[in-house]
């Protein structure tokens, strides 16, 4: 018996140890997370030089773009360099550091996803008041308060999860560091751990996925009761983007930390879209679906082109 001094690394053994597999792989992680970069990069540059996204609703959309540069950044570039080791190892206190930050960015997702469906209903239900109401004030403090929230909790799990004694089998049935992956490995009483992980959960994601559901409840109520059927379909259209994003977020967040941690390959499937393709599919989501998007992309197309020419 002993500390998780005994041994430096975890190994991740996430995927398919054959070579050509792994090269394959590289290369789609590599194109993966070059357009999450520069499809998030471009929505934070168009929100912040476009004054016309100058609102709340795109306030938090530019915080949900650096989040998904930030909860990228943390998984994708070790699981590249991965790819082309045969090590495939990982520091402990890395691993204990990227569970912390997943786990944060993560967090601080899912009370900014309940923050947006709070300002879509607020915009549908009071339109008149909606400036007055979604202030400058209001809208630092939520994002404040989101990102405060789950860094907190973050580090309380991780300081919990970093006193636990590592001495059993070191290799880690998973592409990434996580929490739920870590606590098998542990040869201590890791029920405080999992009782904290649970609450935490229970708080962060099924507490903000109530408030969501809660706040659409009120909104599709709203909307029904609007005469018109164009003024029905320009207020739902106003939801649809990011009704999209909850449900990639919810529903395959929900079913990777459901399933138990196996290494299996739906359970790879289910945690790959949760955190690799959803931060790249989200700003095309709000292209694709919002008309002001598209819109400022193009004055900003435009504006670059005369620039250069």
């Amino acid at each position: 018996m002993g500390n998780h001094s005994m041994f430096s690394e975890f190994i991740l053994l996430g995927f398919s140890a054959d070579p050509q597999t792994q090269t394959v792989l590289f290369m789609f992680f590599l194109v993966i997370h070059l357009l999450t970069l520069m499809g998030n990069l471009v929505m934070l540059l168009m929100i912040r030089a476009d004054f016309h996204l100058h609102t709340p609703m795109y306030f938090f959309l530019g915080q949900l773009s650096f989040l998904d540069l930030c909860h990228s950044s943390v998984t994708v570039p070790k699981m590249l360099e991965n790819r082309l080791s045969e090590s495939k190892t990982i520091f402990v206190e890395s691993c204990l550091a990227q569970a912390f930050f997943v786990f944060a960015t993560g967090a601080t997702e899912a009370c900014l996803l309940a923050v947006m469906a709070y300002d879509r209903y607020v915009a549908i239900s009071c339109p008149l008041l909606y400036g007055q109401l979604m202030n400058k004030q209001l809208c630092a403090g939520l994002v404040w308060g989101s990102w405060s929230l789950a860094f907190v909790d973050a580090l309380i799990n991780i300081l919990l999860a970093a006193s636990l004694d590592y001495c059993e089998d070191q290799t880690i049935p998973h592409f990434s560091c996580e929490l739920s992956s870590l606590f098998p490995l542990s040869c201590s009483d890791t029920s405080p751990n999992f009782t904290l992980l649970l609450c935490s959960s229970v708080l962060h994601f099924f507490g903000t996925f109530i408030m969501i559901v809660s706040s659409y409840a009120h909104i599709v109520s709203t909307i029904l009761s609007i005469s018109s059927t164009s003024g029905r379909s320009k207020a739902f259209s106003t939801c649809s983007s990011h009704l999209t994003t909850v449900i990639l977020f919810y529903g395959s967040g929900f079913l990777s930390y459901l399933l138990p941690t196996s290494g299996s390959p739906l359970e790879m499937v289910f945690s790959l879209q949760y955190s690799v393709v959803t931060p790249m599919l989200n700003p095309l989501i709000y292209s694709l679906q919002n008309k002001e998007v598209r819109v400022a992309l193009g004055r900003m197309l435009r504006r670059y082109v005369n620039f250069f020419t």
